[in-house]
């Protein structure tokens, strides 16, 4: 279990763009040969094409993804003649690509605004959520915690935690029904005047179609708490699952009708690319992005600034 009061990179006072950069490292070592063999060439040979293909591929930035980059790549390389910058030319068709992701979150006026959390086993939700109250503290907003994860005492007892650390309050049941304990936050989340209420669920693969029913129902409880509630329903994602991301992301948005994703993890991969796969399939807001386990490590998503330290 993650302890949140451990020491992470934020507290080394780098600034955000630098802990990205450094994040991205491995995903970064991955595209720079094949992109370095191509700077100074006045033609774009299928040898040096098919190895950035390869790189893309490996990357996971997924197939028709891939395609749609090579092909702007070529394109604008025949334009651009012998003053061709192939890394500059991909940085700007993966931007485009990335573009319509940017879409950052944005508290409504409803009170209390409740954000419910979905994703599988591992996915680094909880943690997420411990960050995503700090991130919401800093602009402004009063945060409760909704522990809906009865199963696993360790998740009630993680959240406690980062809830002590962001000085908020938990709500938490020891076993028993995750509506109970949504309905619960959400009436005392009003009484209290707080603004937003982060819903904790217990993780699930997409497959195991029971439990994505008892998902539905959370989902259920919460609107009946709450007219038009949640207002966010986000998907957390491990950047690690490389493709199995897409097959996430389409069965919890049929069973959820997502608004937006967080893509945890981006520093222990070498998968960075899947956000692009992402772009290229589904393009879900991607809400927030995570690098590291400082509190401060998780950050809205902004596309040009993750092109850059993917390929800069």
């Amino acid at each position: 279990m993650l302890d949140p009061f451990k020491r992470g990179p934020a507290d080394d006072h780098r600034s955000w763009s630098e802990r990205l950069r450094a994040g991205l490292e491995a995903s970064r070592a991955r595209l720079a040969g094949p992109l370095a063999v191509l700077v100074g060439r006045k033609a774009l040979s299928e040898d040096a094409m098919g190895e950035l293909e390869t790189a893309l591929l490996t990357a996971d930035v997924g197939a028709p993804a891939t395609e749609r980059l090579l092909a702007d790549l070529r394109s604008h390389w025949l334009r651009a003649g012998t003053n061709a910058d192939p890394r500059a030319l991909l940085k700007a068709s993966l931007t485009a690509l990335l573009a319509p992701l940017e879409n950052p979150l944005v508290v409504g006026a409803q009170r209390p605004f409740v954000i419910m959390l979905a994703g599988v086993n591992g996915a680094g939700k909880t943690t997420s959520i411990g960050k995503l109250a700090r991130w919401l503290q800093t602009q402004g907003l009063s945060v409760l915690l909704a522990a809906g994860d009865t199963f696993r005492a360790a998740a009630r007892e993680q959240l406690e935690a980062w809830g002590e650390r962001n000085h908020v309050h938990v709500i938490a049941q020891h076993g028993g029904d995750p509506g109970a304990v949504m309905f619960d936050a959400i009436a005392a989340a009003r009484a209290r005047g707080v603004d937003v209420v982060l819903a904790d669920t217990a993780g699930r693969l997409p497959t195991q179609a029971h439990l994505m029913e008892e998902l539905k129902k959370i989902r259920r409880v919460i609107a009946k708490a709450k007219e038009g509630a949640p207002h966010e329903t986000l998907l957390v994602l491990d950047a690690n699952t490389g493709q199995n991301a897409l097959a996430q992301v389409a069965a919890f948005d049929a069973a959820l009708g997502l608004t937006g994703l967080i893509l945890t993890k981006l520093d222990g991969t070498a998968k960075g690319g899947v956000i692009a796969a992402i772009a290229g399939t589904n393009p879900l807001p991607l809400r927030f992005i995570g690098v590291g386990e400082g509190i401060d490590d998780l950050q809205p998503f902004v596309a040009a600034e993750f092109v850059e330290a993917l390929l800069g």
